[in-house]
């Protein structure tokens, strides 16, 4: 039987013509389909400006030389995440520490938070960014999260690498209500893709200006932002270091093109959760809480962490493309040498014991599904 991945792309004949379609225009980079495609996320998001770059890893670190995080300053994430959310703080030479999960959700813990703030606050080692990460594509309890931040003064990015369409509290994740910038994701097995791509998302113009500037060489056209005349119309000044973090018009038309079909994507990803949650419930695993507004990137169950590597290989072996999301950040070679052990994170420690990620993408047949939840019950029984 033919292997079942845990994510997959879902290209239509629609999305094929949008990228021809460029490849047969004046611009295959630079020219109107990015912006066509920060516009159409803007409008989705409810957010002011959005600014499309190559990954969200550039995205991430992008957002942080936005607020001016460098040498001397700190950033925390979540441990239970991809180590791009720690490691775009290291890219701007600041400290990086983690805030532990709730084991029912995988996010980052509003009490652990605070509690870390206070200690952080009398020892006068505040982060000056938070990075909360909406894994699975379940928004992190942001109303609880963002006064925290004011409080003390701490500026938010919300990585929302998995939320793409999901909403908190009514709204579109991305909006940026709780956050100074939301980052996005467009990786082949995220919920859009443009193979590779990333997007920000601010409500305030400062940042977007920079951003903008920022992923293309620090460079700008702007007479007010130069420090001389311009000598002619091909004049440009590079007034700050910046990256070529730009997205291809190729990858973007793609991604337009995908965004028409978002609400056709959440709408199957939450039909086969709900279907996932019905065919398990008497299964010896523990499900991810119901939710109707997580994007279900994932869809992670817990099973007893002795029986996990058995369980994985017998599905892997079944042709049943499980995967485990994720090794803590903390527990990376990388940040062992910078001071991290094991039982830093008790939650995101435990949760990855026994995490194991399901097959859940758009173009998952019900067939494919009853495949999936039919080997679980025979590893589970063994």
């Amino acid at each position: 039987m033919a292997f079942i991945p845990y994510g997959r792309q879902a290209i239509s004949a629609e999305d094929i013509d949008a990228v021809i379609g460029v490849l047969k225009s004046d611009f295959l980079t630079q020219g109107p389909a990015v912006p066509a495609f920060e516009s159409t996320v803007a409008a989705h998001c409810g957010a002011a400006h959005a600014i499309a770059v190559n990954s969200a890893t550039s995205a991430l670190h992008l957002a942080c030389l936005a607020l001016d995080l460098g040498p001397g300053d700190r950033l925390w994430t979540s441990p239970n995440t991809f180590v791009a959310s720690a490691n775009c703080g290291r890219y701007c030479g600041a400290e990086v520490d983690f805030v532990d999960i709730e084991p029912a959700t995988g996010n980052l813990s509003p009490q652990r938070l605070a509690d870390k703030l206070q200690q952080a606050d009398r020892a006068g080692r505040l982060p000056k960014v938070l990075v909360p990460v909406h894994f699975s594509g379940r928004s992190c309890a942001m109303n609880d999260i963002a006064p925290l931040a004011r409080r003390y003064g701490v500026r938010i990015v919300e990585d929302a690498s998995h939320a793409v369409g999901a909403t908190y509290a009514g709204a579109p994740v991305g909006h940026c209500a709780h956050a100074d910038i939301t980052v996005f994701s467009f990786h082949a097995v995220k919920i859009v893709t443009t193979g590779e791509g990333g997007m920000l998302t601010t409500r305030d113009a400062g940042l977007a200006e920079r951003l903008r500037r920022l992923r293309s060489h620090g460079i700008t056209r702007d007479a007010a932002r130069m420090t001389a005349p311009a000598e002619g119309a091909w004049y440009y000044e590079q007034i700050e270091l910046g990256y070529n973090y730009r997205l291809t018009d190729i990858q973007a038309a793609l991604g337009t093109s995908q965004m028409r079909r978002l609400g056709d994507f959440l709408a199957r990803r939450r039909e086969l959760a709900t279907r996932y949650a019905a065919v398990l419930a008497d299964k010896p695993l523990v499900l991810p809480p119901p939710s109707d507004e997580s994007a279900w990137h994932l869809y992670v169950v817990q099973v007893e962490a002795r029986r996990r590597r058995d369980v994985f290989d017998r599905m892997r072996a079944a042709d049943i493309g499980v995967n485990v999301h994720y090794i803590p950040v903390h527990l990376q070679p990388y940040y062992r040498r910078l001071g991290f052990n094991p039982g830093d994170f008790p939650a995101a420690e435990a949760y990855y014991a026994g995490a194991l990620t399901l097959p859940l993408h758009a173009g998952l047949a019900d067939a494919q599904h009853d495949r999936v939840a039919a080997a679980l019950s025979e590893a589970l029984s063994r």
